[in-house]
């Protein structure tokens, strides 16, 4: 990823919360005949080695799993992201662009063969993303029909080995500039608007991070 300096984020837990967030990613790899992708929901282990693991399955029948096993993959997770004008800026001389906050990862994907290891992440992937639910629907392992969806699903990890934090943000430009495209943004009702002009704020407080 092209990655300015006055872009980057670098802090650690900073990225894991974002991921934590936008769960919701894209698995690049590139070992077969031409690149493929898979999006996929994927739970992040903060505990499992030195900068967390990424846990997944996907369908047995998607071929990705057979040649990314053992391979470097990149997953991509983006969150809000929207169009900025030039017009916004009230000053001479800029021009259009797009401000978004995404996170890469890369790491060797590892298809996990233990029974009881694939019943624990299939369980804690499910708990996770029916945490919302009034009555969360529980993962069990022991009825005909739920041991013959286990064998058409491929469980996997993905040790984390580098992350890349990329926070566009209008940084590039004086603070009236970027305070005038947070106020047109906050006319705008849908998520993408309101979430880039909540972390744009919070980029411009005093405190903010470098990083940030």
């Amino acid at each position: 990823m092209y990655l300015p300096r006055h872009y980057a984020v670098t802090d650690k837990q900073q990225l894991h919360d974002f991921i934590k967030n936008n769960g919701f990613g894209i698995m690049f790899s590139g070992n077969g005949p031409e690149p493929v992708a898979s999006h996929l929901p994927f739970i992040l282990d903060e505990n499992s080695g030195e900068q967390g693991t990424l846990l997944a399955h996907m369908a047995g029948a998607n071929r990705q799993w057979r040649h990314a096993d053992g391979q470097t993959v990149l997953t991509v997770f983006q969150g809000p992201h929207t169009y900025v004008s030039p017009t916004w800026y009230q000053d001479p001389e800029t021009v259009p662009t797009w401000n978004y906050v995404a996170v890469h990862v890369f790491g060797t994907l590892k298809v996990v063969q233990d029974e009881q290891q694939l019943q624990q992440i299939v369980s804690r992937l499910t708990d996770c993303y029916e945490a919302s639910q009034a009555q969360p629907w529980k993962a069990e392992f022991t009825s005909e029909y739920a041991q013959q969806m286990m064998k058409r699903i491929v469980v996997f990890e993905i040790e984390i080995e580098k992350m890349q934090g990329k926070w566009k943000l209008n940084q590039n430009h004086p603070e009236e500039r970027r305070q005038r495209v947070v106020d047109v943004l906050k006319t705008y009702t849908d998520d993408n608007s309101q979430g880039i002009a909540t972390l744009m704020e919070s980029d411009m407080e005093p405190d903010a991070g470098a990083d940030g």
